[in-house]
């Protein structure tokens, strides 16, 4: 059968093709039965693929990273589509067309890469300048920046999603800042630069997509303090001059504070104008994008509207045709 996209499967529909293995796991049922939980992504999105009564050598037979060859069939489950597997088998990468697996081209990646440097070129601040320039000049850094999803599930959890993310807010950073004269803008597109910088630690991205050990153990907002820290302390060493003491802290508070609410793992809560901006900012972002790919993931939905969404209490309404909005 042809190849279908993740989101052009509808439910109920045989499944005989290839995925890419982002994330494995091997659970327990609530009957103490084994089964594996995989979740299979390309460039469409991620669809949870579940295959009962597994063994060791089901889960042993692929890793993380790897593109695979799945049987079974699509069903829909508190609202969602999952695939119920019949069977997995690893395939040989250089039989695949990895162009259905990309999000991102390397062209989409090179683009952004010279964007984020634009944006980032127009600060005036010598301190803050100073610090973009460290983190861009560190190619290991960047080239995590270019493989790192921005979130396992969420929203942009693809290779280059936190690339991805960060630009888009750079653009809004700086489409916002010239309406309120007394936001800083060099410092609130530093904040959108190093929100998410701990992730390239936080997450695994060199095979599949998943939480490191200091992932779980830190998290991001921790991982990118000591980051940012670790930059700042180069810079006096480069300089012999110390870092202006207040916009490192400030920089540092966006980092603690970007969450919003405490209830959402925020340290801190946001304290100046910035943080403030930054929050909400990314915030807008992280729920268009997710809400983007939910719509895309239910496109075949017939009557317009997507399944209940357990996670947001409530339906989207994608719209009945071409002219709905006419």
């Amino acid at each position: 059968m042809p190849r279908r996209l993740i989101t052009e499967l509808p439910p109920q529909a045989q499944v005989d093709q290839i995925f890419l293995a982002t994330h494995k796991q091997l659970r327990p049922n609530r009957n103490g039965q084994l089964y594996l939980q995989v979740e299979l992504a390309d460039k469409s999105g991620m669809i949870t693929g579940r295959l009962w009564n597994a063994s060791d050598d089901d889960f042993n037979a692929f890793e993380d990273g790897d593109y695979v060859r799945v049987e079974g069939h699509t069903q829909l489950y508190s609202g969602s589509l999952q695939l119920i597997v019949s069977a997995i088998d690893r395939v040989d990468p250089r039989t695949v067309d990895e162009s259905e697996f990309q999000v991102l081209s390397k062209n989409d990646l090179v683009r952004l890469e010279a964007e984020l440097t634009t944006i980032l070129g127009t600060i005036r601040s010598a301190p803050l300048k100073a610090l973009a320039d460290e983190i861009i000049a560190d190619k290991a850094l960047l080239d995590a920046f270019k493989r790192t999803p921005a979130g396992v599930k969420h929203h942009h959890a693809y290779a280059g999603g936190l690339l991805d993310h960060v630009v888009n807010l750079l653009r809004l950073a700086d489409r916002v800042a010239p309406l309120y004269p007394a936001l800083d803008r060099d410092l609130l597109l530093v904040g959108v630069l190093v929100h998410d910088i701990g992730k390239v630690r936080e997450l695994e991205s060199l095979q599949g997509f998943s939480y490191t050990d200091e992932g779980q153990l830190l998290g991001h907002v921790l991982l990118g303090l000591e980051i940012v820290d670790a930059k700042i302390r180069a810079i006096e060493a480069r300089t012999g001059q110390r870092f202006a003491s207040e916009a490192a802290v400030r920089v540092k508070h966006m980092i603690a504070s970007h969450h919003g609410q405490y209830e959402f793992g925020s340290p801190k809560l946001p304290m100046t104008l910035e943080a403030v901006a930054l929050h909400h900012l990314d915030h807008l972002d992280a729920k268009m994008a997710g809400t983007i790919q939910l719509l895309q993931n239910e496109a075949t939905a017939e009557d317009g509207w997507t399944q209940y969404q357990q996670s947001q209490g409530r339906k989207f309404f994608r719209g009945r045709g071409a002219d709905a909005s006419s």
